[in-house]
């Protein structure tokens, strides 16, 4: 095996035993800013929730919704693609859809459907549609393990240039989330970056 997949290796079983030290991790303002959006948004009716690992928790972004009822929620496969589709098709029948990426690298996946139809959706159909969709998306971080360069990729300056239609906010503090949600809970779509590193206390 090569010499660095082996450092790689060594330093997560490293970050491993440090993590079995630890009782429950130290959650932070940042996460809790965005719990409190996740229940702002609930409060509409017409909202549901979308993506991997929500209804069965498996990683911080479920752990915002904790609590918050199920039967609003669809739990999807592996396939990032589809829910983007599944989460316009939602837009276009009513209801307000928050969609979770828990990476910028598996929304990737999903740009065809972002880009070429959800983003230019209003101006395809001469504004009879008009999706209020929220995606929720995360910038690979090394806490509490490294996941892997093809993990931590930060794609927000580039969807910025590419949706012409969408509203791209880089949440990098805790401040910024609260207000940046209440726009957007007026309508529109939105694309909602967010920093894992800031979800737990160093």
């Amino acid at each position: 095996m090569h010499y660095l997949g082996i450092r790689k290796i060594k330093t997560n079983l490293i970050q491993i035993q440090n993590l079995n030290k630890m009782s429950e991790p130290k959650f932070t303002p940042y996460l809790d800013a965005l719990t409190e959006a996740m229940k702002l948004s609930m409060e509409d009716d017409k909202t549901i929730f979308i993506g991997q690992q929500i209804v069965y928790y498996g990683n911080p972004m479920s752990k915002t919704i904790e609590g918050l009822p199920k039967e609003r929620m669809i739990e999807t496969p592996v396939m990032e693609e589809v829910q983007m589709g599944m989460s316009l098709g939602l837009a276009m029948s009513g209801h307000n859809v928050v969609s979770f990426y828990p990476r910028w690298d598996f929304l990737i996946c999903a740009a065809n459907q972002l880009v070429n139809h959800l983003d230019k959706i209003n101006i395809m159909s001469d504004g009879d549609w008009n999706p209020n969709v929220i995606i929720r998306v995360g910038k690979g971080s090394d806490v509490p393990l490294d996941p892997g360069h093809q993990h931590k990729a930060d794609y927000t300056e580039e969807f910025k240039t590419i949706l012409k239609h969408t509203n791209v906010v880089k949440l990098d503090s805790h401040e910024k989330i609260l207000p940046a949600y209440k726009k957007a809970l007026k309508g529109g779509i939105w694309v909602m970056v967010e920093y894992p590193q800031l979800y737990y206390e160093n």
